[in-house]
């Protein structure tokens, strides 16, 4: 794995000076399977309000990290053991994420972004309407998998409306793709839930055809009653708002780790 100024060390919220952590994953797992090509990832700024800047730095320390070659120790950062986590890869606002984390009391939400404003509306959420189940890393979700969570540390993981990266050229860039399906299979425990939903056709007839090659994962299609975890998104996402607008069929995934 590359190397990078420590994360920690910047201020609240900044991704640190440097080339982010990229990892080589078909050496690093020794597979030929297909993960996402990030090429050169650039980090989108974006412009806080004055009081989203006074929030994060007031409560990021305690409920935000970034990316960086550590494993979380899950009880400690959430002052409680025993209970379930998942992780919500690319959570965007946080709109789903802060509406089902009440819900959710038992269960450790811990929510992966890079955009910074989407973090800081999420983290308004949390701090307005005391949502203590709720955690945030800022970072590149599979770097964030591979570098931050140990093997089957999980119960589950949510990726919800990904970036469909709609033209040919970039469909290598698409999150869900045979090595990252294998990836999110060994963070999960037995039991462990994978909840994948999208509202674009392409990307849908892709992960179609992806659905039973992880050996570890079975598919459970949707609706799956009988599932252990809360499959209601109860409010729509903001980019699911906007495919509900254009009559977009909302698509959605659900896994269970063998």
């Amino acid at each position: 794995m590359n190397t990078a100024d420590n994360p920690q060390n910047s201020p609240a919220g900044e991704m640190p000076h440097g080339r982010p952590l990229q990892t080589d994953f078909n050496a690093e797992f020794g597979n030929d399977l297909d993960y996402p090509r990030l090429g050169n990832v650039t980090f989108r700024r974006g412009t806080l309000t004055d009081n989203q800047n006074a929030l994060f730095e007031e409560h990021w320390p305690r409920l935000g990290k970034m990316l960086a070659d550590e494993r979380i120790d899950l009880d400690e950062w959430f002052g409680r053991s025993g209970a379930k986590t998942i992780v919500e890869i690319g959570s965007g606002t946080g709109t789903s994420t802060a509406a089902m984390a009440p819900k959710e009391q038992d269960t450790n939400i811990i929510a992966v972004e890079l955009y910074k404003p989407g973090l800081a509306k999420l983290l308004g959420s949390v701090v307005r309407n005391d949502i203590d189940n709720i955690r945030m890393i800022r970072g590149d979700g599979i770097e964030v998998m591979v570098r931050m969570f140990a093997p089957e540390s999980l119960d589950g993981i949510r990726v919800f409306f990904p970036d469909p990266w709609p033209k040919a050229r970039h469909h290598k860039r698409r999150i869900i793709q045979s090595g990252t399906l294998n990836l999110f299979a060994s963070r999960l425990k037995k039991g462990g839930v994978l909840h994948v939903a999208t509202d674009h056709a392409g990307y849908a007839e892709w992960i179609t055809e992806l659905v039973d090659v992880e050996p570890s994962l079975e598919f459970k299609g949707w609706p799956w009653p009988e599932c252990p975890q809360l499959t209601d998104r109860q409010l729509i996402t903001k980019f699911e708002g906007k495919g509900l607008e254009k009559d977009h069929v909302i698509t959605e995934y659900l896994w269970e780790k063998k």
